[in-house]
This record gives C-alpha cells, structure tokens and sequence, in this order.
C-alpha cells in the first residue's frame, strides 16, 4: 500500500524540484550575470531559456509561470534588481506568454520557428515591464517610450537566440529518458 502511494507522488516531487531547480538557477544565473556587460538585456536570456525549460520537460499548465513566480520572490526576497516588489513582473509576464503559447501550439518545444516566435513574444513583455517601471518613477512620456523599445529591443534578441537552444536540449532529455 505505501509502495503504490509513494509512486503516486514520486511524479508531483520530480516535477516540483524541477522546478525549483530551474527557479534557482535563474537566479543564479542573474547574480551571476550582475557584471555590468553594458549590454541591455542579456538576462534574458537565461531566463527564458529556463523557463521554457521548465514548461518543456514539467507537463504542468503552468509551469513556467510557476516558475516565474518562484524566481520573483526569490529575486524581491535577496534584493536583485531595482524594481523593490515589481521586479516580480521581470520573471511572471515572460513564464505567462510561454505557458499560454504552449497550451495552443502542440509542437512549440520541437520546433525552432515556433520556439523563436514564442521567444520574441516572451521577450517583448520586457516593452511592457520597463514601460510600467518608468512611467512609475514619473518620466517623461516620450523617454519612456525611447527607453521601454531600446531595452526590449536586445531583450528580444537575446530571448530568441535562448528559446532556439531548447528544442536540442528538450529532444536529448526525452532520449535519456528525464522527461
């Protein structure tokens, strides 16, 4: 009797310390990354790359999301960024478009056409993100605007160069048998 229970929830564990997993090393990877590179969006890329790593392999709807979330509150908890609580918004809005566009494109983790519009999509939430940010702190409105495409602009290049790393590293996990 326990054995079978324990089957039952060895699943709901793997899955759940995946995730976990991936939440930890987007934040690992933004620490890391904290060098000032004095190139604009280069986070991104990581963290898309894990996010759809995390919906890719978890069959969760919303995994990434989760994920998200996840990363968010670790980020507003160690204090990295500059957005105090909103910096949660950096790591939801992006894991919110892949699980919505996974749960309508069936094939979206083999395909890299799919994969890189997915990622152009995810990516452009960084528009949206800044735009609230700044228009929060009161500046201009035309600034804003300036600012909020210069900062999604090489988010979304970095975001759709990560999502075309996934459908090879999603097709080498299904061959040695992880998800």
């Amino acid at each position: 009797m326990n054995k079978t229970r324990l089957k039952k929830s060895m699943p709901l564990l793997k899955d759940s310390l995946f995730l976990g997993f991936c939440a930890a090393f987007i934040i690992i990877t933004r620490i890391a990354l904290r060098l000032h590179l004095k190139i604009p969006g280069h986070s991104m890329f990581f963290l898309l790359f894990f996010l759809f790593i995390a919906r890719g392999c978890v069959p969760w709807r919303f995994s990434a999301t989760f994920t998200g979330f996840l990363s968010g509150i670790i980020a507003v908890i160690l204090g990295i960024g500059k957005g105090g609580p909103l910096i949660m918004l950096k790591f939801v809005m992006p894991g919110v478009v892949i699980d919505i566009c996974a749960l309508f494109l069936p094939g979206l983790f083999e395909s890299y056409f799919l994969c890189a519009l997915v990622g152009f999509v995810a990516a452009g939430t960084k528009f949206l993100d800044t735009l609230i940010m700044d228009y929060l702190i009161g500046m201009d409105h035309s600034v804003i605007l300036k600012h909020a495409l210069i900062d999604a602009s090489s988010a979304v290049v970095f975001g759709v160069i990560a999502s075309l790393f996934v459908p090879p590293v999603i097709r080498k996990l299904k061959a040695f048998g992880v998800i």
